[in-house]
């Protein structure tokens, strides 16, 4: 059994955000990690993989220092990792990359891809599927729980108050959420391990199956139109009041904004 699983390398926003003058994400003056809810996604493929003995790859579309995110995840058991890169790609938005990681995936051996449910630099939870659509696979997204039995994997899916229980069989693609597992932590021999393998390199002559005009930022139809760093709020209105006149002013504030 093959699993691919589809990572990304995202800003962590406790340490800042930075846009360049298009408008996209200074990815490279940025500290970054994986993805929360690819890396449950991971973790549930490597579940899998300890159950079956399935071999997992990691695959990424991002800078050359996406290459740290790959040995982290090459450290916590993945098989092997395929990293795509090139400056013609970036930019790119939903669309352009799914169809960008969907032709990179069509050079794989899979059974099962696994993506996380969004990324938290985007939030919009349509890479997944849209990979699946450009594969012409069954989609399964927002899950909470997989099982493999047989050609079949069983996946628990959050809805609203409740829960779908869906079969469908392989191949499919799987979205994962961050709630699915706890991820395992890297063992000090994985990382060993992890630097001692070769991390393939694709750029854009290699995905012979995508067209010029769906890659980068010039093939993406969603345009930003402004984007700017979080605004900081002033200082709030601060009184000194005696406690029965301070719930006189509350209740009257409240009353001001409509709330009560």
């Amino acid at each position: 059994m093959n699993i691919v699983v589809c990572i990304k390398q995202v800003p962590d926003t406790k340490g800042g955000v930075k846009f360049n003058p298009d408008g996209t994400l200074d990815r490279a003056s940025m500290l970054a990690i994986m993805n929360p809810d690819d890396k449950a996604g991971l973790e549930a493929a490597l579940r899998i993989k300890d159950e079956t003995g399935a071999k997992v790859t990691v695959l990424t579309m991002g800078l050359p220092k996406a290459d740290d995110m790959l040995r982290e995840a090459l450290a916590m058991g993945a098989d092997e990792a395929v990293l795509v890169t090139d400056r013609r790609l970036g930019g790119a938005d939903t669309w352009a990359t799914s169809s960008t990681v969907a032709a990179a995936v069509k050079k794989l051996d899979y059974d099962l891809i696994i993506t996380g449910r969004q990324a938290i630099d985007g939030d919009t939870a349509q890479v997944g599927p849209q990979i699946a659509e450009h594969l012409a696979l069954p989609v399964i997204s927002y899950a909470e729980d997989i099982k493999v039995e047989g050609n079949s994997v069983i996946v628990k899916r959050q809805y609203e108050d409740r829960y779908h229980e869906v079969k469908a069989q392989m191949p499919c693609l799987i979205t994962a959420l961050s709630e699915l597992n706890e991820p395992r932590y890297m063992t000090p021999g994985g990382i060993f391990d992890a630097y001692d393998k070769e991390v393939t390199v694709w750029g854009r002559d290699d995905l012979t199956d995508l067209d010029d005009a769906n890659i980068g930022l010039a093939g993406s139809p969603t345009k930003i139109a402004k984007a700017s760093d979080k605004v900081r709020k002033g200082a709030g209105e601060k009184v000194a009041l005696d406690p029965k006149e301070s719930v006189e002013y509350i209740m009257n504030k409240l009353k001001e904004k409509h709330v009560i």
